[in-house]
């Protein structure tokens, strides 16, 4: 495992103090530094949400505000611990006033997230939250038609799903949100069978 896991570490540092040199857009002005990711790089699902808020730009890691200690709940509850996943967001700078990234924004910071899939080659990917769905998937595609369905990208599976930020500003998406998350806790628990991971 240690051969396996070093170069991909020594890719993603690499890479990591790249990004963090990025000025690609007006974004890296506005806040305190750059949200790379973090997490299991041998993990077969990464976690894509849409971009730093406050307490990650403050921290430099991505999900550790509040919708960050959700969905540390939620991967505890289908047990995804956050230790066993990676973590990241398509925008890797805070927009101002924790806003939405735009199209424009996250065209300017994809590249990254593609160099930081090559490196992992995750066999899942969870679009966390209408912004991801958008920039990685197309922008036409709402939530509550494509929530829990999985989409092959590449050889990837893409599912989307709620952020954790819209199910704390609305409960009645805990319920779906949950549905989703068992279904990616099973499609991950029958890969990893499958291939004795």
């Amino acid at each position: 495992m240690d051969n396996e896991l070093d170069p991909k570490v020594e890719q993603l540092n690499s890479l990591k103090a790249e990004t963090l040199a990025c000025q690609n857009c007006h974004l890296r002005a506005g806040c305190q530094g750059v949200v790379f990711g973090e997490g299991d790089p041998l993990s077969p699902i990464v976690f894509v949400g849409e971009g730093p808020g406050q307490t990650e730009d403050e921290l430099g890691r991505p999900f550790v505000g509040k919708a960050g200690q959700l969905l540390d709940r939620i991967l505890e509850a289908v047990e995804l611990p956050r230790n066993t996943v990676y973590i990241t967001n398509i925008v890797k700078c805070r927009p101002a006033n924790n806003r939405t990234p735009t199209l424009e924004e996250m065209k300017y910071c994809l590249p990254w997230l593609r160099d930081q899939f090559r490196i992992l080659r995750p066999h899942f990917m969870v679009l966390l939250g209408l912004a991801a769905t958008h920039g990685i998937l197309a922008p036409d595609l709402k939530m509550n038609q494509v929530h829990g369905q999985w989409f092959e990208r590449g050889g990837v599976q893409m599912m989307p799903t709620y952020h954790p930020a819209a199910i704390l500003r609305n409960s009645n998406l805990k319920r779906p949100a949950w549905e989703d998350f068992k279904e990616i806790s099973r499609a991950v628990k029958a890969f990893k069978a499958e291939n004795k991971v």
